[in-house]
């Protein structure tokens, strides 16, 4: 294996790690909020004056304003074990604090699970009787210095200005290309079923769950479901044009869409990238255009039907993942259809 494609699935695996241990918080922060939002007087969050809501209110922004560092933290840890914990949390809080949001975050994270990395590999000659320093003294006093210093004075500043930029472009999107911003993020998130594309488009809609916006996370939880019901159905629909073995996936794929794993549809994927990955985007932009045009919103990181009782408007919600897996199916199957008979 290159060095470069080793690299590459190292940072792979430590960002799917930090998203793994980030999630709950999202999940508490953004059902909490959600929730002292819609029983509030005004029904949009702005004047929560019920004392108990006001405390669910402030318990969930506690959480949210911890995603970042706690993503950071654990990507970090997805590099160098529990010693890169603290460096990588420090990293994160800094983006938190600077506006460098979920970017800065994940900077910070593999800047501290490379620096950690470093800093063992350094000390492996030292005596066995001084190891035990290295992660209790060695990397807080100085890989936690020296991550911090780095993302104070050279990454937050412009990360957050990209942020800003992405904030921007998202305010002008909604306001008058939201089409096109749903079928972005119905793209990314249906891409690579969990993977790192899927990934950034999730903690994109995501991030903004502090700022009241639940909208972006709609589409997105559409597309995160519509790839594995998509394959499950294009099983149903053509069975002759699936095996046995092809069929038991598409079984297992349905139960996982209905929860939103995307990775219910790797296996179909992993036999045949070029048609299932197509398909795949092609219904997870249909759903996601229709989640976003009924104005859905929804208040869990996750997607699946699952999710529909913390979403809005949730006929259309279901009518979106619908569409879009029907879609992703006779995509699929028109596009092995066509295939074979090239091949006659």
């Amino acid at each position: 294996m290159s060095v470069l494609k080793r690299e590459v699935n190292r940072i792979k695996g430590a960002l799917m790690t930090g998203v793994g241990y980030m999630i709950p918080f999202v999940i508490f922060g953004g059902i909490y909020i959600a929730l002292a939002t819609a029983l509030s007087t005004s029904g949009k969050g702005i004047a929560i004056t019920n004392p108990i809501l006001k405390t669910l209110n402030s318990f969930g922004t506690t959480s949210m304003q911890l995603m970042v560092p706690i993503l950071a933290a654990f990507i970090a840890f997805g590099f160098a074990d529990r010693a890169a914990i603290m460096p990588g949390f420090l990293g994160g809080l800094i983006a938190y604090k600077n506006g460098a949001g979920f970017l800065g975050g994940i900077v910070a994270g593999i800047l501290a699970g490379y620096v950690v990395m470093w800093t063992k590999s350094l000390c492996k000659p030292i005596p066995a009787s001084l190891k035990a320093l290295v992660p209790i003294f060695i990397v807080p006093l100085i890989d936690g210095l020296i991550v911090v210093v780095i993302m104070k004075y050279i990454v937050v500043a412009p990360v957050a200005g990209i942020m800003s930029s992405m904030t921007a472009f998202l305010k002008s999107m909604s306001n008058g290309n939201a089409i096109l911003l749903a079928a972005i993020l119905g793209f990314m998130t249906a891409f690579d079923m969990g993977g790192p594309v899927n990934v950034v488009a999730c903690l994109f809609a995501w991030a903004y769950f502090d700022q009241g916006i639940y909208t972006l996370a709609a589409p997105v939880a559409v597309a995160i479901c519509t790839p594995p019901l998509g394959m499950g159905l294009a099983t149903l629909f053509a069975p002759k044009l699936w095996d046995e073995s092809q069929k038991s996936a598409g079984k297992a794929a349905l139960l996982m869409g209905i929860i939103g794993i995307s990775e219910g549809a790797i296996p179909f994927a992993a036999e045949d990238p070029l048609k299932v990955i197509p398909a795949n985007c092609i219904g997870g932009i249909v759903g996601a255009i229709i989640a976003m045009l009924a104005g859905c919103e929804e208040y869990a990181p996750q997607g699946g039907i699952i999710v529909t009782p913390v979403a809005t408007h949730k006929i259309m919600f279901v009518i979106a993942i619908l569409i879009g897996s029907v879609v992703t199916a006779a995509c699929i199957n028109i596009f092995k259809v066509g295939l074979k008979g090239k091949n006659k």
